[in-house]
């Protein structure tokens, strides 16, 4: 047994956490790839590597996935300082370049030195597509950086090969991504750019990138669908996703026949965003006027986020429940009420059918069930999990509020 035991413990040696053996670059000048403040790792490896994240085999795993900063020419390589086999006969390592193979499309290089020649050709890449908006960041080492979103699609030429190396970041920064099939031409893509100085010329690299389908609305109508959205590790936290996302609704915002947009299965972070851009657009408009907001969601508000920005109903309600939260004196006993009232409304709706559920259990269960389904929605419970709710809701539209506000 003590044996057992002991060979356990050697081979857990040989068991390496995948999210931090992955190391990601984005590379401009030649001494980016050596230097390890360039390096980022990824958030997930469970598609790849199982709900475990473990690569078994290895000791000192590392699995270099390289880009080109702008045309992400990649260079793949795993190193290690040694292998399972070398101790222990009987025992397979994982096949780690087999599975990375699976995820990265054709024509990566193995060789550095091949990889460092490719930079030489990045003053060749241009963006791909239609420029829609152009913006600057204040950066404090660099100062003004500008920043482009381009419109393009698979009829551009080049493109379909360079978006099949860029969706490969989904895998390690997405929890439940997949790869769309590109082909098919009712697909948008939305693309971020950084423009940079290197030897006098002008060079760009990729920030992140937005996927949106255009679903067909009987008769004559498109609904425009978020799919994927990501900007990559280096460039989070300096709002570029605000900046993508207010420039993409505003590119079907100015197309008659877009019905709305929507967004396919959203993180709570993209609801965030979206709250936060939906609310910067919606706060010009007469509708939405702060002598309006107390009156409660109309009709008008209703009517016109969706005329003028093509915003549905139920996203028009929580921009209308920010803005009111903003206006609203919150030190003021009844102006809160009345504010916590309007809020737990919506939020009441699931429970409201839950009601209506039990409603119908009553006539047809026999006594122990209805017990049973009672105790899960029992009536003090609802009360509390509605305060939670609402109180997460309420801290969640602070933010943005407080976004807003360092933005003016």
């Amino acid at each position: 047994m003590a044996g057992v035991n002991t060979m356990e413990k050697k081979l857990a040696e040989y068991k390496c956490d995948t999210n931090e053996a992955v190391c990601l670059k984005l590379v401009r000048f030649p001494e980016d790839v050596d230097d390890d403040g360039t390096t980022f790792h990824p958030e997930y490896s469970h598609q790849i590597f199982g709900d475990d994240e473990v690569a078994f085999g290895y000791k000192g795993l590392q699995v270099q996935l390289f880009y080109t900063a702008g045309n992400l020419s990649t260079l793949f390589k795993v190193k290690f300082s040694s292998r399972v086999t070398e101790t222990f006969d009987c025992v397979e390592p994982d096949d780690v370049e087999s599975k990375i193979r699976e995820i990265i499309p054709a024509g990566f290089t193995c060789n550095t030195d091949d990889f460092v020649s490719l930079l030489e050709k990045e003053a060749n890449f241009k963006p791909f597509g239609t420029l829609l908006h152009t913006y600057t960041v204040h950066n404090e080492e660099a100062g003004e950086l500008t920043y482009q979103i381009h419109k393009a699609d698979i009829t551009c030429p080049g493109f379909q090969e360079y978006h099949e190396r860029l969706q490969t970041f989904l895998m390690w920064f997405i929890e439940t991504a997949s790869f769309i099939d590109a082909d098919d031409d009712r697909w948008d893509f939305f693309l971020v750019f950084e423009k940079y100085n290197k030897d006098g010329e002008t060079l760009y690299a990729t920030v992140g990138y937005m996927t949106v389908y255009n679903y067909y609305v009987y008769p004559d109508k498109t609904r425009p669908r978020v799919s994927q959205m990501l900007i990559l590790p280096p460039f989070q936290g300096e709002g570029h996703g605000a900046q993508l996302l207010e420039a993409v609704h505003r590119f079907y915002c100015s197309l008659p026949k877009v019905q709305d947009i929507t967004a396919e299965d959203p993180s709570e972070n993209y609801v965030k965003l979206r709250d936060y851009v939906l609310v910067k657009l919606c706060q010009g408009l007469p509708s939405f006027a702060t002598d309006k907001l107390h009156l409660g969601f109309s009709a008008d508000m209703v009517r016109e986020a969706q005329e003028k920005l093509k915003i549905n109903k139920k996203h028009a309600r929580r921009v209308y429940e920010i803005l009111r939260l903003r206006a609203t004196d919150m030190s003021d006993e009844e102006k809160a009420r009345d504010y916590r009232l309007e809020v737990k409304k919506r939020l009441f709706g699931p429970y409201r059918k839950n009601q209506r559920e039990l409603a119908k259990m009553r006539k047809c269960l026999r006594p122990e069930e209805l017990v049973s389904h009672m105790g899960q929605m029992d009536t003090q419970t609802q009360h509390e999990e509605l305060e939670k709710s609402y109180q997460v809701v309420v801290e969640d539209y602070r933010r943005i509020i407080e976004r807003l506000a360092s933005q003016a």
